[in-house]
């Protein structure tokens, strides 16, 4: 996470990429209610679960914010990233960084998740799912894309939510494979079994 005095002091932050083709490179992103870029060793583990996985991948980040974890999996060999953000000050800090970085595996959409489910016309390998937690929206994403039909079989989604609260309710067709605890946060990795009851 950004540092609070730099961020208080500046009113934005910087983030590192610390894998692949694009490491080490900083990224900035504006002060915007509910962004928490996901920590540098939070990332560092994840990225360990999903390495396997995460070549010539097509992911969705529905929740970019900082773009933290979509620029990652880009740089670690991911064939295409939607990122999605619905904060236009976001956003546009994650155009300016997609062209920074000339990434043109990124697709950057500035729209709501729900509404980005809604006309995504393609399935995807890896979801990353990190709300702003007073929005609430785990279950609700977990199951519109679902319904949406956004999940290839096997398909890896990463879960971030406040470590005081319950796992949400999630379908039962997502298998926890993966779960730890980084101070006040819960994370964890699931994998989609297709052709079973939601």
């Amino acid at each position: 996470m950004a540092k609070q005095n730099n961020k208080a002091r500046t009113g934005a932050g910087t983030l590192r990429i610390i894998g692949g083709i694009w490491r080490g490179r900083k990224l900035g992103f504006p002060e915007v209610e509910g962004l928490r870029p996901t920590s540098d060793r939070t990332r560092e583990t994840v990225f360990n679960w999903l390495q396997p996985h995460i070549g010539a991948s097509r992911c969705l980040d529905l929740f970019a914010g900082s773009g933290a974890l979509g620029f990652e999996a880009a740089s670690r060999g991911a064939a295409e990233v939607v990122l999605v953000e619905n904060d236009r000050q976001a956003f546009l800090q994650l155009k300016q960084n997609a062209e920074a970085l000339q990434a043109a595996n990124c697709h950057i959409e500035n729209t709501s998740a729900e509404q980005a489910i809604g006309v995504l016309d393609k399935s995807f390998d890896i979801v990353f799912i990190d709300p702003p937690y007073q929005a609430d929206l785990w279950t609700k994403m977990a199951f519109a894309l679902l319904s949406h039909n956004l999940l290839n079989d096997g398909a890896m989604i990463y879960l971030e939510y406040p470590a005081k609260h319950d796992l949400p309710d999630l379908p039962s067709a997502w298998y926890l494979l993966k779960e730890k605890k980084a101070g006040d946060v819960k994370y964890c990795l699931f994998e989609f079994h297709a052709g079973e009851d939601a």
